[in-house]
């Protein structure tokens, strides 16, 4: 009987034990992407706030990568060319990441970008207008690093809020849910 007694006891102790290993892996992985969403979070705020020397090896992988329609930007410096058109093109910069969160290695994040559009952006010469503009982007993670950025918004908004030489503005009516 005592054998009995002495294996079923084992048995809740190993039971037990892996159960707390279970509980601690997720819990790890929820502080990785805690992690990674404030990294994000505080890299975009701040090259959007001007400061493009975010954008580096600290932060990104060597071969970060954006999805385009046009072809892919790789690297570091390509990168940070291609989202400084955001502030060569635009003044009164208006930024917010409305919400953002993760599972494994990748995370989502609801954007809203603002701004004059009184320099060169892409090509389209500035035009006065103002941009409201929101979308989201779909970020791999790699080691704690930003490797792959998809972003997906209303182009089309995009181009009748800049085109638009009267000024008019065309929302294209993203509303966050609270």
């Amino acid at each position: 009987m005592k054998k009995i007694q002495l294996v079923i006891l084992l048995i809740l102790v190993v039971g037990c034990n892996n159960l707390n290993k279970n509980q601690q892996n997720v819990l790890d992985a929820n502080e990785r992407i805690n992690n990674d969403v404030e990294m994000y979070k505080n890299v975009w705020n701040t090259f959007l706030s001007g400061d493009t020397s975010v954008v580096n090896l600290d932060n990104f992988t060597e071969d970060v990568v954006v999805i385009l329609d046009t072809g892919n930007i790789v690297g570091i410096e390509a990168v940070k060319a291609h989202y400084k058109q955001y502030l060569d093109g635009f003044s009164e910069i208006e930024w917010k990441i409305q919400d953002a969160f993760g599972q494994g290695d990748k995370l989502i994040k609801q954007w809203n970008f603002k701004g004059r559009h009184t320099g060169t952006f892409f090509g389209i010469p500035p035009t006065g207008n103002i941009l409201n503009l929101s979308g989201t982007t779909v970020v791999t993670m790699k080691d704690g690093k930003i490797a792959k950025e998809h972003d997906f918004f209303d182009m089309k908004s995009m181009l009748d809020q800049l085109m638009k030489a009267d000024g008019d503005v065309i929302f294209d009516g993203y509303q966050p849910v609270n």
